[in-house]
């Protein structure tokens, strides 16, 4: 058993979301999960499980080659059990929600502007450095059953300054629907940020893949 039980059909709306986000085909039922055929240049295909299960297994031991990512709604120490040796688990993440997000507008520090940019279910958000020079950046896509939050990233040089807040702010007000689920995946380090923000964890959110030789 996993650590928590996370709905199927919330993580298939959540991966269906992050599909349109990424420009991504929509996940389709493969062995107990949902399979994503992304084809791009650092990913061939990934598949996602609610929970542990035969097909999970099926599907690593059928795979050899790297570009495949298995992720699973449970701990890296549950999926690595399940697994040939030659597939090697990423740093930990977190599913997670937020059932209110009510919070007000937050100012960029002096001299930082944001540019927001929306096509269709998609969003985007880049904060430039007063030099002009990216300093933060996030995406988001909404379906009828999903809000999903996506690449929310700060470089390095201007971390701790609230931009990060500032590009989650500026996204969730783009929401149009209530019935739309505020789902994400965070980092370890995205993980307090996101809690600050009145986020919770739905799930130890794990990932492996096949290391390139």
């Amino acid at each position: 058993m996993t650590s928590s039980y996370v709905d199927p059909a919330v993580v298939f709306a959540w991966q269906a979301a992050h599909s349109v986000a990424r420009g991504s085909p929509p996940p389709v039922h493969d062995r107990g999960g949902f399979r994503v055929d992304t084809n791009s240049e650092k990913e061939a295909t990934r598949w996602i499980f609610p929970q542990l299960c035969d097909g999970l297994h099926a599907v690593a031991c059928g795979i050899t080659a790297p570009r495949h990512y298995l992720k699973l709604c449970g701990t890296g120490e549950e999926l690595r059990r399940v697994l040939p040796p030659h597939w090697e688990i990423h740093p930990a993440a977190y599913f997670m929600t937020a059932t209110e997000i009510a919070f007000g507008p937050k100012s960029l520090p002096d001299g930082y502007r944001m540019e927001l940019h929306q096509s269709g279910p998609v969003t985007q958000v880049r904060v430039l450095a007063p030099d002009g020079s990216p300093a933060a950046s996030g995406h988001a896509a909404e379906t009828a059953d999903a809000f999903v939050y996506d690449r929310i990233e700060t470089t390095q040089d201007h971390k701790r300054k609230g931009l990060g807040i500032a590009v989650m702010i500026a996204l969730g007000s783009t929401r149009k629907s209530l019935a739309a689920r505020p789902l994400l995946v965070a980092t370890e380090d995205g993980r307090s940020l996101y809690e600050r923000l009145g986020w919770t964890v739905l799930s130890p959110f794990a990932t492996a893949t096949i290391p390139e030789s």
